[in-house]
């Protein structure tokens, strides 16, 4: 995963002359241009991760087309395929890739695989509460927070004082939140940090990720993970590290694109398209504003890391869109 992700939007990084101080598009994305022939409806099915990213995609789309009628659900990346398959969206925003079984599901369907898109880089973010002093924390200590298999090599992990804090927070039993089973961030969470482990029954699944950044704001000695973008003033995000004792690095845009952060992945569109046909004109053109200037200025509004120019141009030019 870090370096597919080092190897697509490493020439932002490069083209981003004040990256420092803020996260920035890249400057090579072209102007989204109105084209005249676009109208219908499209409904999207999947991702709550990105329930808010497609909310403002299509508001912005809609500001150019008036006349398209965009709805948008999200509960959770696992309920995409079969819309998809179904016919029931035209769009299945997920935030893991598909797996084999809903691939070959889809397949069995059409004769063809399904089409997708990297729309946008997310830091996965592991959330405490803002008075939580904890400075750092290892995927082997997530582990060991969240799983009842410790497959990641470490110990069980009960307190706040199991991971060295001291004083008032030393005894505190560690609250646990996470997202429902439905979620491509619960599949993505466990496959990576939990090593393909199971999680602890004393997690609080919760619906959605700001459900999740909710029951930690309002936790004190709780702990959630959820997408980067979903943060707020009552939450602090926890720098994290590959291996204990390694050096622990902030979910930041930098650190995703260069593949440090150890939680960072690609956020994805999958969608129907005949291999021999062309896409049909208002998902093509919607696909186009999403990889648009405006398109990826969007995704930094919604707390996101945008895509490159260079992974923008193949990931259109696969369906013929360039």
């Amino acid at each position: 995963m870090f370096s597919r992700i080092i190897v697509y939007v490493v020439v932002a990084i490069l083209a981003m002359s004040q990256f420092v101080s803020a996260v920035e598009v890249d400057p090579a994305l072209p102007s989204y241009q109105k084209v005249s022939g676009v109208s219908g409806n499209l409904k999207s099915v999947g991702s709550d991760t990105l329930n808010n990213l497609m909310t403002y995609w299509a508001e912005g789309f809609r500001a150019v087309y008036p006349g398209v009628k965009i709805s948008i659900e999200g509960k959770g990346s696992s309920t995409a395929p079969p819309a998809l398959i179904e016919g029931a969206a035209q769009f299945g925003p997920m935030s893991r890739e598909m797996k084999s079984k809903e691939i070959t599901d889809f397949e069995k369907k059409f004769g063809y695989k399904p089409s997708v898109a990297r729309v946008a880089v997310d830091a996965l973010a592991v959330f405490v509460h803002k008075d939580n002093p904890i400075k750092c924390l290892s995927l082997q200590q997530l582990d060991g927070i969240f799983s009842s298999t410790n497959k990641g090599g470490g110990k069980a992990i009960k307190t706040w004082g199991d991971v060295g804090l001291t004083g008032e927070w030393a005894n505190k039993p560690i609250s646990l939140y996470g997202r429902n089973s439905a979620s491509g961030t619960y599949g993505y969470f466990k496959e990576v940090a939990l090593f393909h482990g199971d999680y602890k029954d004393t997690v609080k699944e919760q619906p959605g990720s700001s459900a999740v950044v909710q029951g930690v704001a309002n936790d004190k000695h709780s702990i959630g993970y959820s997408g980067v973008g979903y943060k707020t003033p009552d939450v602090r995000i926890v720098p994290l590290s590959l291996k204990q004792g390694a050096q622990c690095y902030d979910a930041t845009a930098e650190n995703a694109y260069d593949g440090n952060y150890p939680l960072a992945r690609f956020l994805y569109i999958y969608f129907n398209k005949k291999p021999d046909e062309a896409l049909n004109p208002l998902m093509a053109q919607f696909l186009k504003f999403v990889f648009s200037k405006e398109g990826q200025m969007v995704v930094v509004k919604d707390g996101f890391y945008p895509v490159s120019k260079a992974l923008a141009d193949e990931d259109l030019g696969k369906q013929g869109l360039k």
